[in-house]
């Protein structure tokens, strides 16, 4: 399957919220508890991208569904760490293992590189999620550490694995100004 990878748009949210839901309620990539409605996903898509921060859907290129999207979010909010950013990649249940979280993060990666970031963390939710781990390996993303137990979902501890990869130039040469 080749997926079409475009930017997100307001009316791709209900799609979107449907496989995040899915995502909350049945797996442990996300330490989130309770699935967010189409209104609080529509909330956060417009912060994100009025903050000028990149996020794309795959759709499938014969029937126009929405399969999967991701997202790059400031690291963290403090004015420091303004290049980096955070990944979020999902990917709907019956189309995963088939290229499209790969297509998707590849993309995502593009327009991080082409917006002028210069790092990319990925949180990623649960050390057994081989798949993530694997997906992000194969693109670049080093491993640089475990936070054990952190987290508590479905009756069980759960680590979060931190990987991350410089975007563009990275840390090589100085960013054209100093955050303010």
């Amino acid at each position: 399957m080749r997926p079409v990878i475009r930017p997100a748009e307001a009316a791709d949210m209900a799609a979107v919220a449907e496989i995040y839901a899915e995502a909350v309620a049945r797996g442990t990539a996300t330490f989130e508890l309770s699935p967010p409605d189409v209104a609080e996903m529509t909330r956060r898509f417009t912060a994100l991208r009025e903050g000028g921060f990149p996020w794309l859907v795959a759709t499938a290129d014969d029937s126009g569904r929405c399969l999967g999207y991701a997202y790059a979010a400031p690291y963290r909010p403090r004015p420091a760490y303004a290049l980096t950013l955070e990944d979020s990649v999902y990917v709907a249940a019956d189309a995963r293992e088939r290229g499209v979280g790969r297509a998707l993060l590849a993309a995502l990666l593009a327009a991080a590189e082409a917006g002028g970031f210069r790092q990319m963390v990925a949180v990623i939710g649960d050390s057994a999620n081989a798949g993530s781990v694997a997906l992000h390996g194969a693109l670049g993303f080093r491993l640089v550490g475990t936070l054990e137990a952190v987290g508590r979902k479905h009756g069980r501890w759960l680590d979060t694995v931190l990987m991350q990869r410089p975007l563009g130039p990275g840390a090589t040469t100085p960013p054209a100004a100093e955050p303010r």
